[in-house]
């Protein structure tokens, strides 16, 4: 064999093309056995990490609304997702609120003293408002009286006033009664009948009481002053009765000088002193008080 058909053929420089089309199929082989090793053996916690970085990577990110309160915050994060509290690779605070928390949860106690004073300024608001309507149909009726006994007011026989729950017909001495005397005047029959008509269409009880000034006075007829006041109040009572009031409302009371409008210092004041009222105490509950017939 001669020399030159021993020695090999020079080889080109770098690797085959083969090689890389080699290279590129081993690699995408391996590829694919271990897709099948990791799906075969599927870890939650990996494949969720998985997910959260599609969506990162996707910018797609769920958010769920909130229907309750969140029940704590915390100094250093404000922002918080109801959520179930499980591990994730986000940066992501998320606190449960569907369940009570044991710190935070309130003494059984406590709510009954909250349910009670809540039941209490709930009664109060309502008595309230039930004595601001019967404040409200108390003076409506008063209104009324006046409208019906505007005359009398004017001429000042007669005055009209409210306190409380009660609306009083003052019946002046002048006009009404001759000093010293218990019988009505003739002239004050009209008044009386107007009278009669507004406690007939009025509710509740009727007090007739009457005063006097602190002059001390003593007829044939009257030895005192309480004599004269009680006598007075029954004059009107009678008066009532005969216009068909319930005598099962009426009630008479003499107080003489012991309940003095103003004091008994002056002519004038002893005059105002000297009257007959009748007291229509209004119910509570029940309807206001039709107007009455003129």
């Amino acid at each position: 064999m001669s020399e030159s058909a021993e020695e090999c053929p020079k080889c080109k420089a770098g690797a085959p093309a083969w090689v890389m089309t080699f290279a590129d199929l081993m690699s995408l082989l391996m590829c694919f056995f271990v897709l099948l090793l990791s799906f075969a053996t599927m870890d939650v916690i990996r494949f969720k990490q998985m997910a959260a970085s599609l969506k990162n990577a996707f910018g797609v990110q769920t958010e769920i609304a909130a229907y309750e309160v969140v029940k704590g915050t915390s100094v250093i994060a404000q922002h918080f997702s109801p959520a179930t509290v499980e591990p994730t690779p986000l940066d992501e605070i998320r606190q449960t609120t569907t369940e009570d928390l044991p710190n935070l949860a309130i003494p059984e106690s406590t709510r009954e003293t909250q349910a009670q004073d809540k039941g209490e300024m709930d009664k109060e608001e309502m008595e309230r408002r039930l004595a601001e309507e019967r404040r409200k149909e108390l003076e409506a009726e008063a209104r009324r009286i006046r409208e019906s006994l505007l005359e009398e007011i004017k001429a000042g026989r007669i005055s009209v006033e409210t306190e409380k729950d009660k609306i009083i017909v003052r019946i002046h001495e002048r006009g009404s009664f001759p000093s010293g005397s218990a019988v009505l005047n003739a002239g004050f029959g009209p008044a009386m009948k107007k009278i009669i008509a507004v406690v007939k269409h009025s509710r509740g009880k009727v007090i007739v009481a009457g005063h006097t000034d602190n002059v001390p006075i003593r007829t044939e007829w009257y030895r005192s002053n309480w004599e004269l006041s009680a006598a007075r109040a029954v004059t009107v009572a009678h008066e009532l009765l005969k216009g068909g009031v319930d005598p099962k409302r009426l009630m008479v009371a003499g107080y003489a000088d012991t309940r003095p409008l103003v004091p008994n210092d002056s002519a004038a004041n002893r005059a105002r002193n000297r009257r007959v009222e009748i007291i229509l105490e209004q119910p509570s509950g029940e309807e206001p008080a039709s107007p009455p017939v003129h």
